[in-house]
């Protein structure tokens, strides 16, 4: 794919006053839409974990499919062999197990179908701990910052990843719920449709893995230290922050090609778009393959242990009278009446009234019964998004959760 000259059109076209913008599909040969990726690292302290899947074409929609039942296993200098199970499909993993750091490691692959892959082999890197997860309180956002430092000065390339969760609620907390009861009118002697709800769909919590490639050099400096790394930015108002936050960094420690690796990586995928970035580069890692010499392999299969450390951000240890929570979907959320005449009897027999064929509606979900005035209940409800915190999140509170 010649990327330049696919940028020349787009930059002309953009130029040319009173002309009209087609779309170019440049001819990609299919063999190049089902590449193996190699997504994981050989972890010296801990269970390894991989995930193997296929390249999509350009124009393909989906997610990327998974490489199932390969047989994985890392290796080592010395021949000993480290078996990986699958479960899910096309994610394999090892027994949790130390490795002897004076040895190399590689990983190697073999798919359902008879083709080998095996990675260069690598010494293992010593992750340091980190020293320090910070979040400060800026004009427009909350900006979290990470330190981290090795006094032998032999890890000089650091990387990030993190996952977030944060706690929050619905619009509207519901205590009843609708049952539909098989069969109809005349329902059963003693038979309800409006019951008390016995499961929290009011309070939930949603969890996201990071994405974005975060990691820094020192190689420049006379010490072996990352100081206030800008590790995530967090825009105000924001729902993360509304009740509970939290967030678990783990940092890695990097050879100089795998830093470079991923810095090409994130040049190819984070800065492409305008006329001064840099021109796509096709990436080539660590991972070969042995049936076929000229098959490129993405991906590259590092060895190093992993630290972890998590902090909690509250939403009461912000200055008061600072919006730090945009409830944008719960204000946009309306509530539904739906009166209900007393006169007509609940039990023994219940008759099919206006509530109830609201309630076999899909898309309604009761909330709570009022009284109003005279000989009248009233049900209010409102539409799942507004009531259901699960269709968000789920309602199971993490166990590290305080």
């Amino acid at each position: 794919m010649n990327w330049f000259s696919i940028r020349y059109l787009l930059l002309g076209s953009a130029l040319g006053l009173g002309g009209c913008v087609e779309s170019y599909t440049p001819d990609v040969p299919a063999a190049t839409q089902n590449y193996l990726v190699v997504d994981g690292f050989i972890n010296s302290q801990g269970s390894t974990v991989v995930k193997l899947s296929r390249t999509l074409g350009l124009a393909a929609t989906g997610s990327a499919p998974a490489e199932a039942k390969a047989t994985v296993y890392i290796q080592d200098n010395a021949g000993t062999h480290y078996p990986l199970t699958e479960s899910p499909a096309g994610t394999y993993a090892s027994a949790v197990q130390t490795l002897p750091p004076t040895r190399q490691y590689q990983l190697h692959i073999i798919t359902s179908k008879g083709k080998e892959y095996l990675s260069d082999l690598v010494a293992v890197k010593t992750t340091p701990p980190i020293d320090n997860i910070e979040w400060r309180l800026e004009q427009d956002g909350v900006q979290l910052y990470v330190d981290a430092h090795d006094a032998s000065n032999n890890t000089r390339y650091y990387r990030w990843d993190y996952t977030e969760t944060w706690e929050f609620t619905s619009a509207y907390n519901s205590s009843v719920e609708f049952k539909n009861i098989a069969g109809g009118p005349p329902a059963p002697a003693g038979a309800k449709y409006i019951v008390p709800r016995t499961e929290n769909i009011y309070n939930c919590w949603r969890t996201e893995i990071s994405t974005a490639i975060k990691q820094t050099s020192t190689t420049k400096l006379a010490q072996d230290v990352v100081t206030d790394f800008p590790l995530l930015f967090l825009p105000l108002p924001n729902e993360r922050l509304g009740s509970k936050y939290s967030i678990l960094v783990r940092q890695n420690a990097q050879s100089q090609a795998e830093y470079d690796y991923w810095e090409a990586l994130r040049k190819n995928t984070e800065n492409i778009g305008t006329i001064n970035d840099p021109l796509p580069s096709q990436l080539t890692g660590n991972v070969h393959s042995l049936s076929d010499a000229t098959e490129p392999v993405l991906g590259y299969v590092s060895a190093h242990s992993v630290v972890e450390k998590r902090i909690f951000i509250d939403r009461g240890e912000f200055p008061q009278g600072r919006l730090v929570y945009s409830d944008a979907l719960n204000n946009a959320c309306q509530l539904i009446e739906v009166p209900k005449d007393l006169s007509i009897p609940e039990v023994p027999t219940i008759i099919i009234d206006n509530a109830l064929n609201v309630f076999r509606q899909p898309n309604i979900l009761p909330i709570a019964i009022t009284f109003g005035s005279g000989n009248s209940v009233i049900y209010t409800a409102s539409t799942p998004e507004c009531v259901d915190c699960r269709l968000r999140g789920t309602n199971v509170k993490p166990s590290f959760w305080p």
